[in-house]
């Protein structure tokens, strides 16, 4: 299994010691890198990371101020590791509900002992599972960040972009559509212009009208001659996964 990580470190000599070090035990990749807590908490809600690695040698309260934030956003905290040259922060790390607490510089012994506690801890998950992802939209100094799994289409309004969610609300981002098309995850496809669908929720492909019908309220939105491509692609997937019938 791999673990998917960030590392949340103002010291860039730091940052990549910390890489080379977690290759020598290959399953983990790094995910993110974040220089202070804002960006810590964005990589976090952006990547959904198994494993974040906080460097706690300098703006410690900060870090332990996003951990307490960080509950207000996901259901599941990832696993958290401090590092730092001292023991000074250790207490209210444990006390944040961090999983370790690591000194530099690192002893190979206790890290391993560590790491296979790690592995025992985070459960395998199918292949096939799709992680849970957020996606932050910024405005001025607001953030607000959307489960992607709750988004049901996006459609283009001018130069802003209008989130349709699953239970009807509209979230407005001051971006145009072609600013999300590559940030989103692979189940969504741009379609027409002015639209991009969530394809979890199609339930139907009509090439004479050139319509797909979504699950919830019957909803149909057109799709154009120009991304009939990525219809194709998306109806060859739910044919795959489909159950036959005979004629």
């Amino acid at each position: 299994m791999d673990f998917n990580y960030s590392i949340i470190d103002s010291d860039a000599t730091s940052n990549l010691q910390l890489q080379h070090f977690l290759e020598e035990y290959g399953d983990f990749s790094c995910s993110s890198l974040a220089k202070n807590s804002n960006d810590g908490l964005n990589a976090i809600l952006k990547y959904s990371p198994d494993v974040v690695f906080v460097n706690l040698n300098e703006n410690a309260p900060e870090y332990f101020q996003m951990v307490i934030e960080l509950h207000q956003y996901v259901k599941k905290i990832p696993i958290i590791i401090g590092i730092s040259k001292t023991k000074d922060h250790a207490y209210d790390a444990i006390k944040n509900g961090f999983f370790d607490y690591w000194l530099k510089p690192y002893n190979e012994f206790d890290i391993r002992k560590s790491l296979l506690r790690l592995k025992k801890q985070i459960p395998e998950t199918a292949p096939t599972q799709m992680r849970t992802q957020t996606i932050c939209l910024k405005s001025y100094r607001d953030f607000q960040y959307l489960n992607t799994d709750d988004i049901l289409y996006l459609q283009a309004d001018n130069n802003t972009t209008e989130f349709v969610m699953k239970d009807g609300s509209i979230v407005n981002a001051f971006k145009t559509l072609k600013t999300f098309e590559n940030q989103l995850p692979s189940n969504f496809i741009r379609i027409h212009q002015s639209y991009i669908i969530n394809t979890i929720f199609i339930s139907g492909i009509s090439y004479g009208k050139s319509v797909c019908t979504l699950k919830l309220r019957n909803l149909q939105l057109p799709f154009s001659k120009s991304y009939k491509s990525n219809i194709d692609e998306v109806k060859e997937h739910l044919s795959k996964t489909a159950i036959p019938t005979s004629n």
